[in-house]
């Protein structure tokens, strides 16, 4: 008998395939790193997409920047965390909600040691920029949302790994334009970001589910073993 009252946030049928997703984004995160570590300046990437700079989108689409940036600071972040939180709440999904905690910390959290650790800056010594953290942020997001979706609608491998990759590459492809139309970060940082959410959000899922799978466990066998001990 086993305590599983809540479907895994990482259906089966695709833990394979976003494993394989994972590995390939973490090892392009490392080459990224490895190119680009204590650089000061755009790569030849960089420079081919965009010279980034502190002004290159005007109005409208300036005001449209500025707001998915909002999203990705401390305030904007914990009020869209909570949304969606309180969205798995109501759906009566606890392990959903753990996960959206977990997964945008996971996001965030690497990407700040990353940045430490790689050392790349923009626009002054002060402004560590790979990766960046609004994109894994959104990006990690949008993945466990689209992940969700496809796990309570019982997509299989292939209509669910096409939504969850989907919907993080628009994700990660907003935030990111944001970011390099703002000049906070180089295209090659704004990958980077992308590709963190991508490595760090599998994994993120499969130990959600392994601790709550064993937190149900154990509690089936305690209520088992109490059950047991009493006198008949």
């Amino acid at each position: 008998m086993t305590g599983r009252p809540t479907p895994a946030v990482l259906p089966p049928s695709l833990r394979a395939r976003l494993g394989l997703v994972a590995a390939l984004a973490a090892l392009v995160v490392v080459v990224l790193a490895v190119l680009y570590a204590g650089h000061s300046r755009p790569g030849r990437v960089d420079r081919w997409i965009i010279p980034p700079t502190a002004d290159s989108v005007r109005p409208p689409w300036r005001h449209v920047a500025l707001a998915l940036d909002f999203l990705g600071e401390p305030a904007g972040s914990v009020m869209l965390v909570m949304v969606i939180v309180a969205g798995c709440l109501l759906l009566r999904r606890p392990r959903a909600a753990v996960l959206v905690v977990a997964g945008a910390a996971m996001a965030v959290g690497t990407a700040t040691l990353l940045k430490h650790l790689v050392g790349r800056t923009i626009h002054g010594a002060g402004n560590l920029s790979y990766p960046s953290g609004h994109t894994a942020f959104f990006t990690a997001l949008a993945f466990i949302v689209a992940l969700l979706a496809a796990g309570r609608l019982g997509l299989g491998r292939t209509a669910g790994t096409s939504l969850v990759l989907c919907t993080a590459l628009l994700a990660g492809a907003a935030m990111g334009w944001a970011q390099v139309a703002l000049g906070a970060h180089y295209p090659t940082d704004v990958l980077g970001g992308w590709c963190t959410a991508l490595a760090v959000i599998p994994a993120t899922a499969w130990l959600v589910d392994q601790a709550a799978d064993r937190t149900a466990d154990r509690l089936v066998d305690r209520t088992a073993g109490a059950g047991q001990r009493e006198p008949r």
